[in-house]
């Protein structure tokens, strides 16, 4: 297949994530990149709610990143969040956090809103979000607890990965892309990638 991105052609591609399902989807979209994680704060301004602190948020991580970026080389972040009615669920803190926030979302549709941010010394950050609806069915404390014992929850926003068991038995309905849901916005990504 001829590439997606001639702009991008023998240009670095910094994405900013050990995620296994981001750098997955980086392949899928024909691109090769070196991925690089640091510990930076991911906490917002008080502020700033809802849907947009994923937007805050990604664009805060490109500017922990500025000092590796070279001329010429792209940058990729991206935050994602959980927001049932109005309120903000991040990553679980431990089994009982995730356990908390399951049965919170248990028959009820919530909204999933993905960032993600394009930087270049160039052109500075520009950054896309995407929001999509998801619905669970009603969960047995049994599925909540087997699901929190395979550790699976304690890394995603919400504590749950649409592209795991969760995925496959809890949730009834969508309504937006799946892959925001999963945590990386690939056609607004496209977009950016396409302006660099």
């Amino acid at each position: 297949m001829t590439s997606l991105y001639p702009n991008l052609e023998g240009r670095r591609i910094v994405l900013a994530s050990q995620s296994p399902r981001r750098r997955e989807l980086m392949g899928k979209l024909g691109l090769d990149v070196e991925c690089m994680a640091r510990d930076l704060d991911e906490s917002w301004p008080q502020e700033i709610e809802g849907v947009e602190v994923a937007r805050f948020v990604a664009t805060q991580k490109a500017n922990g990143y500025l000092d590796v970026l070279s001329p010429g080389d792209v940058l990729i972040t991206g935050d994602t969040v959980v927001v049932l009615d109005g309120k903000v669920l991040e990553k679980p803190r431990d089994a009982h956090h995730a356990r908390e926030m399951l049965r919170q979302l248990s028959g009820q549709t919530h909204t999933v809103a993905s960032a993600v941010a394009v930087t270049t010394l160039e052109s500075g950050t520009e950054c896309a979000l995407d929001l999509c609806e998801v619905t669970f069915a009603p969960l047995t404390d049994a599925f909540i607890e087997a699901y929190v014992a395979t550790g699976s929850p304690m890394d995603k926003a919400g504590a749950y990965g649409v592209q795991d068991v969760m995925g496959l038995i809890g949730v009834s309905g969508m309504k937006g892309s799946f892959y925001t849901v999963m945590g990386m916005p690939t056609h607004r990504l496209h977009d950016l990638l396409l302006g660099c």
